[in-house]
């Protein structure tokens, strides 16, 4: 049968009608374990009776009625993501795309008002991911995403990933910002030290670049703190957030300080569905659940859990799996094989994960993920694996 839908993606040859916390449920009534989470979105699970809730009880209220008019739920997500981090100030959107071209509009406003329009150059790290459109490409500046959309956005610097001698030597008093994730989900589940963010937060200080971080796949809990770079004991002038905020409604926000926002007045940014009164409300029931720091310490408790049966995998199949890589529940299978051939041989074991760059598959699952769960998620990775040893 002929798809009317634009080809971008290759898709795998299922469909799925319904979910149940870890479990995503095909058409046919096939249970799959679910440890791609909409690739880090669902962070609470399919289905969350909490989030159901929340958004059931928006939808019998008032569902639009645009940035024109003040929105109570878009202030309650801005003060509890205010209450829990470094930010000042909150722009909510609808994706990590929207925030990240936000992020860069911020910086570029910020030096501008400074009286320095041309201190445009963004420093960014090779392997990045920060959306799809053209200025999002342009700051990763790989082929891949690049080729035939030229002529690109002007003004970034990437460098090489774990060059961290010349990703300090890059930032200079011409650098308007460092822009990277403190981990790479895309990239290849790739931490940054948290030696290196404290150095680059010193870089910026001295230099006055800002220091904007995407924790678009980072954060929400997924590393066990609220933002991967609280492991740090740092924070950013301008954040990215989306994914699991919404816990699979779409929603973004940009979070920054008084200083960096300060060009950002009436008129400078818009959005349409942006802050909605469905998606805060639902944004705000997820903030409530994972900042909870009991929360946030079982994610730490079966992270290691985890973490021990990957490692149990990587010994038991050393053809087919090289590590293990990653923090919290933001997990990488380094591995031998072609990660897309895991993935596929995962999906006869009824196993959901995701492949992404570095020859890395990625575990990414519900943050509220059993115990059970877990050593269920093991046998059937081990079984994918013996299929292809």
């Amino acid at each position: 049968m002929t798809s009317h839908v634009l080809p971008t993606y290759n898709r795998a040859p299922i469909a799925f009608e319904r979910g149940e916390g870890s479990w995503a449920i095909a058409a046919d009534g096939t249970r799959y374990l679910d440890l791609g989470a909409g690739i880090a979105v669902n962070a609470l699970g399919h289905a969350n009776p909490d989030l159901v809730a929340a958004l059931t009880e928006q939808a019998g209220k008032i569902w639009h009625v645009s940035n024109l008019y003040q929105i109570p739920e878009q202030e309650r997500l801005a003060d509890l993501l205010a209450e829990h981090t470094f930010a000042d100030q909150v722009f909510v959107t609808n994706s990590g795309t929207e925030a990240a071209e936000l992020a860069i509009k911020m910086v570029r406003k910020y030096w501008s008002d400074q009286g320095q329009p041309d201190r445009i150059e963004i420093v960014t790290v090779e392997g990045a991911f920060h959306g799809r459109s053209t200025g999002a490409i342009a700051a990763a500046g790989s082929e891949k995403m690049t080729k035939g959309f030229g002529p690109l956005m002007p003004g970034f610097h990437p460098i090489p990933w774990g060059d961290h001698d010349a990703l300090m030597a890059a930032i200079t008093d011409k650098t308007a910002a460092v822009m990277l994730e403190p981990v790479q989900g895309e990239g290849g589940i790739r931490p940054l030290p948290d030696g290196v963010l404290r150095d680059l937060r010193a870089a910026c200080d001295k230099t006055g670049a800002l220091l904007v971080l995407d924790e678009v796949q980072s954060g929400m809990g997924r590393t066990g703190r609220l933002f991967a770079h609280e492991w740090a004991g740092i924070t950013p002038d301008i954040m990215m957030v989306a994914k699991g905020i919404g816990g699979g409604f779409p929603l973004g926000a940009v979070l920054a300080t008084d200083k960096a926002a300060a060009g950002m007045i009436a008129g400078t940014h818009g959005s349409t569905y942006g802050g909605n009164p469905l998606a805060c409300a639902v944004g705000a029931r997820v903030m409530e659940i994972i900042a909870d720091p009991d929360f946030l310490d079982r994610v730490n408790r079966k992270a290691g859990l985890f973490r021990q049966k990957l490692e149990g995998l990587v010994a038991a199949h050393p053809d087919v799996f090289e590590g293990v890589r990653g923090m919290g529940l933001m997990l990488g299978l380094k591995c031998k094989v072609a990660p897309a051939d895991v993935v596929k041989a995962g999906y006869d074991q009824h196993i959901l994960t995701v492949p992404a760059a570095d020859n890395v598959l990625r575990i990414l699952p519900p943050l509220n993920i059993t115990d059970a769960e877990i050593t269920e998620a093991a046998l059937r990775l081990d079984k994918a694996a013996s299929s292809l040893a």
